[in-house]
């Protein structure tokens, strides 16, 4: 290795370690700290890092907050890591709201505060500013965290209050928020509509907003993160029988939404985006002895091809995509909610 040339070394080989044994290489010398710790490098070892073998599950109760490889040969965790919050809080008071490349987007409940923080080397920011940016209200307000095509960081905060509707941006770079104007239907800034986390796909954030009542308005939001302006996609044709809901998901850079329909029984439907137009993939009728009950929720896809449903009874049934529809569930334990994510590990910073 001598007889390698520092950038082999660096951006051939470095580049494809684990993200903790990246930080251990910084301190070799600091011809190397400087050149791992480039934009570049980042940019280069995050993309090589989006593999399903370096998936891990984040889990918060009150008092742990814990870190875990996903074995998707028997759909279960590995060991767990404790990781300590490097942030002050409280008991049950981290939300996660959004996360992409390693990073998350978190609410600290007790102030409302939104932090960027990266589990994996510890690093947060804090996005909160004294001109009231930054902070965030469960239930009213949405968050969407994306890259642009500048690889700049940046955080969608679509923000509803008493009086008070608008949609602001904050920006890694330049460290600051900035307001953006809302061009589709004004009505959809009203609290009797619920606005889903951002999906990014494609160089778009994508919302489900749906209408607080059996038989509302149910649309999808897109937001083109260079263009910055919105745009209203139709939901697909499922039928308005009970509850509708709708779970988007990113599957190699392109759009699926799980659609549930029902009451007591749900039927699932995976759906893709094509344009703006929606094509079903595949169809899962209800199965009676496991009676998908109501608010099922896609809560992840694992890259070998499983898809996770929730019911609000907290029971997890996986959807294997190569099976016919009558035999693709099969119980396995997991998580709901806020209390959870799962990410990618990567050097990527909450700030520069």
């Amino acid at each position: 290795m001598a007889d390698l040339p520092i950038h082999t070394i660096v951006f051939e080989i470095l580049t494809r370690l684990p993200a903790k044994d990246v930080g251990r290489s910084k301190s070799v010398c600091k011809q190397w700290y400087a050149l791992l710790s480039t934009q570049d490098f980042v940019r280069i070892h995050c993309s090589r890092s989006l593999v399903s073998s370096n998936q891990r599950v984040l889990l918060i109760d009150d008092l742990t907050c814990s870190v875990r490889p996903i074995i998707s040969n028997n759909h279960d965790y590995g060991p767990s890591s404790i990781v300590t919050f490097p942030f002050h809080h409280q008991n049950n008071d981290v939300s996660i709201l959004s996360h992409l490349n390693g990073l998350l987007c978190v609410c600290l409940n007790h102030t409302y505060e939104l932090l960027l923080w990266n589990p994996t080397t510890t690093a947060f920011k804090r996005l909160s500013t004294p001109d009231s940016h930054g902070f965030y209200i469960n239930n009213l307000d949405a968050i969407g965290l994306y890259v642009d095509a500048d690889d700049d960081y940046k955080v969608l905060h679509i923000k509803r209050r008493s009086g008070v509707l608008g949609v602001y941006v904050y920006s890694r770079e330049v460290d600051s928020w900035r307001n953006i104007p809302f061009i589709t239907r004004q009505e959809y800034l009203s609290p009797r509509f619920n606005w889903s986390a951002g999906t990014f796909c494609g160089g778009t954030l994508y919302f489900t907003v749906c209408e607080c009542w059996i038989g509302g308005t149910n649309v999808v939001i897109s937001f083109d993160v260079n263009s910055e302006q919105f745009k209203e996609i139709s939901f697909p044709p499922v039928p308005s029988i009970g509850m509708v809901q709708g779970v988007l998901v990113n599957v190699k850079n392109v759009l699926h939404m799980f659609a549930s329909t029902g009451m007591f029984e749900m039927t699932i439907d995976l759906w893709t985006l094509q344009g703006d137009y929606w094509i079903k993939v595949l169809s899962c009728p209800s199965i009676p002895p496991i009676s998908l009950s109501l608010w099922c929720d896609i809560t992840h896809y694992v890259t070998n091809g499983n898809w996770f449903v929730m019911t609000k009874l907290g029971k997890l049934f996986t959807i294997e995509m190569d099976m016919k529809p009558f035999e693709c569930f099969y119980p396995v334990s997991w998580f709901r909610g806020f209390k959870g994510a799962v990410f990618v590990q990567t050097i990527v910073s909450p700030s520069i």
